[in-house]
């Protein structure tokens, strides 16, 4: 059983939402066969706390218009590692160092990589017309 389509659009509008605050390295992965809480992780970083916190806010705000809202919320004020439970969807916003010490990509590298139209495998933008906001990917 792969993420429902509600779980996938969801992390693609948090996904979404961090790259919009310039998160690093966004990814979605589909953790539905390993994980029976939940459907997606998606998974960013900045490189400090002020970001991190930008980051979540965006994200929240993204997903509150979209008629969701996180049943849990953890390490935002520390600005180190921050978690948005959604149920279907947990949202990891990381500080680079952490992100690079507990890697949860490779704890969870058996899991498929949900594509995020608007956004390269690197993180970035796939092109700069989208970074441009001309809707393109909406």
């Amino acid at each position: 059983m792969s993420a429902s389509d509600e779980s996938v659009q969801m992390a693609r509008v948090a996904a979404v939402a961090a790259d919009e605050k310039l998160a690093s390295d966004v990814v979605v992965l589909d953790v539905s066969e390993q994980l029976v809480i939940t459907d997606c992780f998606v998974i960013a970083s900045a490189p400090n706390e002020r970001q991190v916190n930008a980051i979540v806010d965006n994200i929240e705000e993204k997903l509150r218009d979209a008629g969701h809202k996180p049943v849990r919320r953890e390490g935002t004020r520390e600005g180190r590692w921050a978690l948005l439970d959604y149920v279907d969807i947990v949202v990891h916003i990381q500080h680079n160092d952490e992100r690079n010490y507990y890697g949860l990509e490779r704890l969870w590298k058996d899991c498929p990589t949900v594509p995020v139209p608007g956004i390269g495998a690197d993180g970035r933008p796939a092109d700069s017309t989208a970074a441009a906001g001309d809707g393109a990917a909406e």
